[in-house]
C-alpha cells in the first residue's frame, strides 16, 4: 500500500472541527474558544460542525456523526480535521463510513488520540490515508516542550519532509487543569521526572519501519476485524507499533495486548513503543509487566515509557510515516519522515 499524505496547511487553509465521540459540554465552551483562537492565530479559518453537543458521551446519533466526518475528510476545502477530544464509542461510526470514497478524495489530515484511534488508524490501513495521533483540540493552546512539536508542525510539513522528536525528560504525574475555571491555561505542568525504559532486555536499539498504533482500549475491540489488519500495510517493510493505555488495569492491558498478538496486529513489527501511562497496576501484575507477557515472544525490542499517551506531554505520531526508532544510555529519539 502507497500511504497518502495531505498537502500541507497554509495560512487561509480551513480547519474543520467535529465530535467524532464526545462532544463539548457548556461549561468547557470557554477552552472551545481558546483552542479555535489558537487554529485562527496561526492564519486558519476555523468551521465548527454541527455534532459538538456535550450533554451526553455522544455529540449526536452516530450517522449524523458519520456524515459529518465524511463531509468534512472529503470537502476539498478543508485540509485538516481535529475533534476536541476523544470519548468512549466512536466504534459506532466504522459500518458507517464509507472508506473507498474517503480514500479516492484528496487525503485530509485527521488528528488526534484516545477514542479518535478508532478512526485513524482504520483511515490509515484501509484508505492508505496518513493520519496524526497527536494533541487533541482542546489540548492545542498548551505550549510544546523542547524536544517536541506540536501537530500544528506535523500539518504544514511537506511530502519528504523528516522531523526528530526527543523525549523532554519531565511528565505530568497526574491530575487535570481546571478549563471552565481556567479556560486560558497555557503551560503544562510537568512536575514529574522520567524517560523511555527498555522492557525486554538491555542494548542499544536502532530500527526503522512505517508507524501505527493507537490506544489500546479503543484498537483491541478491533481486532481480527478487517480495520486492523496490518497485513498488506507497507509492502515489505517492516512497522514500528505504538501502542498506550488510558486507564485500565494491568490485567485488562494483558489481556487485551494478548488478544491484538493473537489476532497478527504484531505480526510485522520491528519494534513496539508503548505510552506512558497513570493506568494503575494490578496486585501481581504492573503495567509493565503486562506489556512484556502479552508481547515479549514477539522477539523485538519494546520500549516503554514514551510520550504517545493519556499523559502529558505529547508527542505527536504519524500513521503511515516512515520512521526510525533510536534507544541509547545516551540519547532517545524518533525521526519521522512523511515518505
Amino acid at each position: 500500500m502507497t500511504v497518502r499524505y495531505p498537502r500541507p496547511l497554509r495560512p487561509g487553509d480551513r480547519v474543520g472541527v467535529t465530535s467524532p465521540s464526545s462532544g463539548v459540554a457548556e461549561p468547557l465552551r470557554g477552552r472551545l474558544d481558546v483552542a479555535i483562537r489558537e487554529l485562527e492565530s496561526r492564519g486558519y479559518e476555523v468551521v465548527v460542525g454541527r455534532c459538538m453537543d456535550g450533554s451526553t458521551h455522544i455529540s449526536a446519533p452516530a450517522a449524523e456523526r458519520a456524515a459529518e466526518l465524511t463531509a468534512m475528510l472529503t470537502d476539498p476545502a478543508i485540509r485538516a480535521v481535529v475533534p476536541p477530544w476523544g470519548g468512549e464509542t466512536a466504534i459506532d461510526l466504522l459500518p458507517l463510513l464509507d472508506f473507498e470514497r474517503i480514500g479516492r478524495a484528496e487525503p485530509t489530515w485527521l488528528v488526534g488520540y484516545s477514542d479518535m484511534s478508532t478512526l485513524n488508524t482504520p483511515l490509515t490501513l484501509l484508505a492508505g490515508v496518513a493520519t496524526v495521533h497527536g494533541n487533541n483540540l482542546m489540548d492545542t493552546p498548551y505550549r510544546t516542550p523542547e524536544g517536541l512539536v506540536s501537530w500544528l508542525d506535523v500539518v504544514t510539513a511537506a511530502r519528504g519532509e523528516t522531523f526528530t522528536q526527543t523525549p523532554p525528560g519531565r511528565h505530568r504525574s497526574g491530575g487535570y487543569d481546571d478549563w471552565v475555571r481556567h479556560p486560558g491555561v497555557r503551560d503544562l505542568t510537568l512536575d514529574a521526572e522520567g524517560t523511555w525504559t527498555r522492557l525486554d532486555g538491555t542494548g542499544d536499539v536502532d530500527v526503522e519501519g512505517r508507524l501505527i498504533g493507537g490506544c489500546v482500549e479503543t484498537l483491541a475491540n478491533l481486532a481480527g476485524t478487517p480495520y486492523l489488519s496490518t497485513s498488506s500495510f507497507a509492502g515489505d517493510e517492516g512497522l514500528l507499533v505504538y501502542v498506550e493505555a488510558c486507564e485500565d488495569n494491568a490485567f485488562t492491558i494483558c489481556r487485551n495486548l494478548h488478544g491484538m498478538r493473537l489476532a497478527g496486529f504484531f505480526d510485522r513489527a520491528a519494534a513496539v513503543l508503548v505510552g506512558r501511562t497513570h493506568a494503575p497496576d494490578s496486585r501481581t501484575l504492573s503495567q509493565h509487566a503486562a506489556v512484556l507477557d502479552a508481547l515479549g515472544p514477539l522477539g523485538v525490542p519494546i520500549v516503554a515509557d514514551v510520550e504517545c499517551g493519556h499523559v502529558a506531554p505529547c508527542m505527536p505520531l504519524v500513521n503511515g510515516a516512515r520512521g526510525r526508532l533510536r534507544h541509547t544510555a545516551a540519547r532517545s529519539d524518533i525521526t519521522q519522515t512523511l515518505d
